[in-house]
Order: C-alpha cells, then structure tokens, then sequence
C-alpha cells in the first residue's frame, strides 16, 4: 500500500460568522491511500481555534503515514488524538476496500431511495441578513432551523427569535440555537428562561467547555433542552467519556467525526449515550463534499432520528462536485452522478 496527500483550500460563498470570529477560506488536506490500481480518498479537515489539533500536527502525522501507511492503517489507535486525521485514514482505507468510488457504505441512501433529514444552517450576521437566510431555507422546504447566537447584542437575538415565532410557531418550524459557548456561567440560566419563550428544541453549549459542574446544574435546571458539542472535543478515552456523561447528563450531544475521534469514537459516544437515554445527532464541520459524503452514508448506517446537521456543502464556491444534493429538506445522493476530483488532488 501507498499513501499520500494534498492539500485544498475552500472558498466560502460569504463569510460564514461565529462566536469565534469569521472564515472566508478553510484548509482540508485529502489522504490517498493505493493498492492494486484503486486508490481510497478521505478528509482531514481541522479547524483552527475549535480542533484540538495545528495544521502543522495536521501534516506532520499525514508525513509518517505516507512514509508508513501500514503501520497506521493496522493500528488505527496509532492517530487516534488526531480526530481530523483519524477520520481520513477511516474513510479512505473504508473507501479503498469497496472499490475506491466513494461508495463507503452502500446502503438504501447510496442507491438514491432515501434522504436524510436534515436542518436548514442559519449563520450569525445583523438581524435583516437572519431573516432574510430563514425565508431562503423555508422556501427551499427545510422545517427544521438552527441558529447561531452570541456574536449579537442579545435583545437583537431575542427580537429575532420573536420575530420568528409570530410567523411560524412550533409545529411549523423546529429551532435549534448554537451559542458555542458564549454564555457567561453566571448569566447563562437567566438567558435560557428567556429563550425558553420561544419553544426552542435545544441550545448548544451555552457556556464554554471545560466547566463540568456548572454544566450539570445548568443541564439539571435549564427550561431548554441542553446539547454538549464542544464539551466532546479531545476526549478520546472511554473512561472519561463515561465520567463526563456520568457528570453532566446532557439532554443531548451532536457528533461531528473530523472532531470527535473519527467514525469509530462517534460510535463510542452513540453507544455510551444510548445507555443513557441521552439523545444525539451528527453534524458536519464545514468540509468539503468529499468528507460530507463519508459522514452522511455513515449517518444513515447508524439509523440517525431526526433531522442531522449536514447541510453544509453548498457554502463553498470551489466544493468537489458530488453526488450530493440537498432537496427540500434532505440531503440525497444521485447515483447517476460521480465525483470529480480536480486534477491538482489527483
């Protein structure tokens, strides 16, 4: 086996606003692994200020993988701290054992019978862009909304919501709201009773991660149900997986595979979540199509409830084009379509 890589640079259609600040490009590398005239491709897709992991940790371990795919490829734990990494290395070695076509996981959702559920992505901005994004993904059929909260003043993110909720009420349209951690932990259960108005399904992470105990209480007492994203990110063994379900008792947690340890430690948290009747989704993490397709057919095999956050493959100006398409309010793959790769990444 060989194994080599490339580095892609994707261009944002608009600037895409956070808490932590504004992206207009984001690097991803793509891993090849060949054998026998197939070659599989994953994504590594790390992002600066919310992975774990540098661009240079990035490449440095993608070095010692080309210069030894097997010693990687039979240990898989060897990458295991590197979750951006670890999920190329799944889904390429995954995607050169079907055939290297991008077909990972056949299922009913690779033949085209079945879409997945998925919410409509609203990106922080001043209130006209807000609405003027809602009626884009209402039109375009999604009934499921998130937003992204705590860049704003918060009466505008109130007056927003409201605005929203005399227009559509909670059998129309499911909001859920990503604060990534922007809430102070002393503010943060005055700010949830007044998004709880607003029948809100969820908030992500309202107070930054790390802060186990206050979490709890807030998970215990909050009127809107609670969902850790943040709070998984570099927690790798079981053990402490379990201490922190056992700590906070998140009504929900959202699994992103670039960032949660890859496909098999997403499977991990499913497994100790289920157990505890905590409920859970997946999202993506901004890559391109090429790790989009991997996490949504692996989506499907794990019978996902609900609707899933993967709708981020239209953000980009110079995405791979795909299979993927996203109608109504689900995300398809068209099994007439194939993926083309630029000639610069083959």
């Amino acid at each position: 086996m060989k194994a080599r890589y490339k580095k892609y640079e994707l261009h944002f259609k608009r600037p895409a606003s956070t808490s932590r600040g504004t992206y207009k490009t984001r690097t991803v590398w793509f891993l090849m692994l060949e054998k026998n005239g197939k070659t599989g491709i994953g994504e590594c897709a790390p992002l600066p200020g919310l992975s774990t992991e540098t661009p240079d940790e990035v490449e440095s371990l993608l070095n010692k993988i080309c210069a030894n795919p097997k010693n990687y490829v039979n240990i898989l734990d060897a990458a295991q701290n590197v979750s951006s990494v670890r999920f190329a290395l799944e889904t390429a070695l995954q995607d050169l054992k079907t055939g290297g076509r991008q077909l990972l996981f056949p299922s009913g959702f690779t033949e085209g019978k079945k879409g997945i559920l998925i919410n409509g992505l609203i990106w922080m901005g001043e209130p006209e862009f807000i609405l003027s994004q809602i009626q884009e993904k209402l039109k375009a059929g999604f009934r499921c909304i998130k937003l992204k909260i705590g860049s704003l003043d918060f009466k505008k993110e109130l007056e927003i919501l409201k605005s929203i909720r005399e227009n559509y009420d909670n059998t129309q349209i499911t909001l859920r709201v990503d604060a990534n951690g922007a809430f102070h932990p002393d503010e943060a259960m005055e700010k949830l009773h007044k998004l709880a108005q607003f029948d809100l399904h969820s908030i992500e992470q309202p107070i930054a991660a790390g802060q186990w105990k206050k979490m709890a209480k807030i998970c215990k007492n909050s009127p809107v149900p609670v969902t850790l994203d943040e709070e998984l990110i570099g927690i790798h063994d079981k053990n402490k997986k379990e201490k922190l379900l056992n700590t906070i008792r998140p009504q929900f947690i959202i699994l992103k595979p670039s960032l949660h340890g890859g496909l098999s430690g997403c499977e991990e948290w499913i497994e100790l979540a289920k157990n505890r009747s905590i409920g859970w989704w997946v999202t993506s993490y901004l890559e391109s199509d090429i790790g989009l397709n991997a996490i949504a057919q692996w989506t499907f095999q794990q019978n996902a409830k609900g609707h899933q956050g993967l709708g981020t493959g239209q953000l980009f100006t110079n995405n791979i084009p795909s299979p993927l398409e996203i109608r109504g309010e689900k995300l398809w793959f068209n099994p007439n379509k194939i993926f083309e790769f630029p000639k610069t990444i083959l």
